[in-house]
C-alpha cells in the first residue's frame, strides 16, 4: 500500500471522528429516538455483511474480523433497542 492511500484514509478517518462529534453534540434529544432507530437499521446491515464474511468456506483472517463484527454489531443493536424502548417508556402516559 501506497503511503498517499494509507495517510489518505487516516484523514478520512480523523474527519469523519470530527464531523461525528458535531454532529452527535448538536441533535436535540427530541430526535434522538428517531436516529437512534436509524442506526440499528445500518446494524443490523452491517451484521447481515459480516455473517457473510465469517461464513467463508476458507478460513481466513476475514472469518475472524467477521466474527468480531458481528459481536460488536449485535452488541449495538441490542444496546440501541434497549434505549429506544426506555426513551419511548419515559414518554408514555402512566395510568
Amino acid at each position: 500500500m501506497e503511503h498517499s492511500s494509507l495517510f489518505m484514509m487516516i484523514y478520512v478517518f480523523v474527519l469523519a471522528i470530527f464531523v461525528g462529534f458535531e454532529l452527535i453534540t448538536k441533535v436535540p434529544p427530541t430526535l434522538h429516538t428517531p436516529l437512534m432507530s436509524g442506526s440499528n437499521a445500518i446494524s443490523g446491515i452491517t451484521i447481515v455483511g459480516a455473517l457473510l464474511s465469517a461464513g467463508m468456506e476458507e478460513f481466513h483472517i476475514s472469518t475472524i474480523l467477521g466474527m468480531i463484527a458481528i459481536i460488536f454489531a449485535t452488541i449495538n443493536v441490542v444496546g440501541g433497542f434497549l434505549v429506544t424502548d426506555r426513551m419511548l417508556k419515559m414518554f408514555k402516559k402512566r395510568k
